[in-house]
């Protein structure tokens, strides 16, 4: 007997995972403010600045903030939330830091709707590593420098270890998120994998924000360096050629007027 398998075709709902930017609230795209604008409830994560929420008065706001090293919401309860609310037809952003898609978990929450015949569309914002890099005169690429840039989390899901050689290696900018715990292992690891202690490396603290901080030094002392300044989260690094640049060089950011 032939088996037939019927596909089932997702609802027709309206769910949106929101990129927010890095923390600047204009740095929001226009997409964006579109949906939030529609939104009957925002589901949003600790790392967006509480100015994005005035795009969307009318929704219900709840909070379901993820943090290294703090209390978080489970993802268990985040995905059966969103679901719920999908079924009911209404219209949900999940709202979050950066870019969705970056160390957001956007994918594997819209395929987990999915698998439960609920779609949703996935609205990219600018990553912390792209706008805290830019904003202290540091090009991720640049032609004869570094021909490309390498995005990778320093917190993975079972506390495996990088491939530290492949990345030294790689010849690319690299930009380490979630990094501030693990310093020491980043610095060990890079090193033993054949990255010069003198590679130029850049802490960059709440990318975008008025309070951002940024503190230059070099591979082999980032450990020492970050203790010296009381680096802290939320904060990325840049590591590379191209973190020896600075904003009076280039990329010097100018006022609108």
């Amino acid at each position: 007997m032939k088996t037939m398998i019927i596909q089932e075709h997702p609802m027709n709902t309206h769910i949106w995972l929101v990129g927010a930017g890095p923390g600047d609230p204009e740095l929001i795209t226009l997409k964006a403010v579109r949906v939030l604008a529609q939104a009957e409830v925002v589901m949003v994560d600790d790392l967006v600045n509480p100015a994005i929420l005035e795009h969307c008065p009318q929704a219900r706001i709840i909070r379901v903030g993820k943090r290294g090293g703090c209390r978080s919401t489970p993802q268990a309860f985040i995905n059966r939330l969103m679901l719920r609310y999908g079924r009911q037809g209404k219209r949900l952003v999940r709202l979050k830091g950066g870019d969705p898609c970056i160390f957001g978990r956007a994918g594997e929450e819209a395929q987990w709707l999915a698998e439960r015949g609920v779609k949703a569309e996935i609205i990219n914002g600018i990553t912390a590593g792209l706008a805290g890099a830019t904003l202290c005169g540091i090009p991720l690429t640049l032609r004869g420098v570094s021909r490309g840039v390498t995005l990778v989390t320093a917190h993975t899901q079972d506390d495996s270890e990088l491939n530290w050689s492949a990345l030294a290696n790689s010849g690319t900018t690299l930009v380490v998120y979630m990094g501030v715990a693990r310093l020491a292992q980043i610095e060990a690891g890079l090193l033993a994998g054949g990255l010069p202690a003198g590679t130029p490396a850049a802490m960059i603290e709440r990318a975008s924000l008025p309070e951002q901080r940024e503190t230059r030094c070099t591979l082999g002392s980032l450990c020492q360096v970050a203790t010296q300044v009381g680096l802290q989260s939320p904060a990325v690094l840049v590591i590379g050629e191209v973190a020896a640049l600075a904003s009076e060089q280039l990329l010097q950011p100018h006022a609108v007027a």
